[in-house]
């Protein structure tokens, strides 16, 4: 585990797993110790196709983890609802705007929307039905990545003139519900592995939300469409990843 991506794929990885009450890893030492309820084969048997040199150091037995399911449905279901309605906002303002960043930003959201929607199966349905789910939203998000990053070479090649207030505004916005959802989040990032890796999406994703307002601030003072055209390249390719790892679970 040399980096915070390396702790989200292990997260997403166990989100198929009965039993996970929580975790807490240690990156300088490369390891992570599991609550889990259940045969710690199972465990291992998720972790091992990652490549991460998957072992057991040792086991404990501890206090069960309390059921907190409903509550959890409440908080999933509100935050699918913002990043939802976001992304319809900011990818109508990305078309008007003519901006990659905020088009970009939109399927971000999405592809948040869809972590919150597998997380929501992942409170009451079994194994087999969180991995289709999860195979489904890969491929969605990989079709929408590639048609985004594909809507980037084309606007470099006829032009583009994007409207930096309007995307200023509406990246602003985006940020303000990712640290809504951040807020509702936060009383569950200790809990099951879906809410923690879901916490941990929306956390990261303001930063994408900062750079599309930074974009704008670049095509302000130089007049060019360089700075928007390098933001929504970068965040096509972090959602085309991110559908690569997923459809890797």
């Amino acid at each position: 585990m040399d980096c915070p991506s390396e702790e989200r794929l292990i997260r997403m990885a166990l989100a198929p797993v009965e039993g996970i009450g929580g975790m807490r890893f240690d990156l300088g030492a490369r390891t992570v110790t599991i609550e889990h309820q259940g045969p710690v084969a199972e465990v291992l048997a998720h972790l091992e196709p990652l490549g991460l040199g998957a072992r057991l150091e040792e086991g404990d037995v501890g206090e069960p983890v309390p059921d907190d399911s409903g509550d959890e449905t409440v908080v999933l279901q509100q935050v699918l609802v913002i990043n939802a309605a976001m992304f319809v906002v900011e990818l109508g303002a990305g078309i008007r705007a003519q901006s990659t960043g905020l088009i970009a930003d939109s399927l971000d959201m999405l592809a948040d929307a869809m972590v919150y929607g597998l997380a929501l199966r992942a409170v009451g349905r079994g194994a087999l039905d969180q991995r289709r789910a999860a195979r489904t939203s890969g491929w969605i998000q990989l079709l929408l990545a590639v048609g985004v990053v594909a809507e980037v070479g084309r606007r470099a090649v006829v032009g583009s003139e994007p409207v930096e207030g309007l995307m200023m505004a509406v990246a602003a916005v985006a940020l303000a519900a990712n640290l809504a959802c951040v807020a509702l989040l936060s009383r569950h990032r200790e809990g099951g592995v879906h809410l923690r890796a879901s916490w941990i999406f929306t956390t990261t994703d303001a930063l994408a939300n900062l750079g599309v307002i930074l974009a704008g601030l670049g095509v302000l003072v130089t007049g060019s469409p360089v700075p928007d055209l390098v933001v929504g390249t970068a965040v096509g390719l972090l959602v085309l990843w991110g559908a690569v790892r997923i459809l890797r679970l």
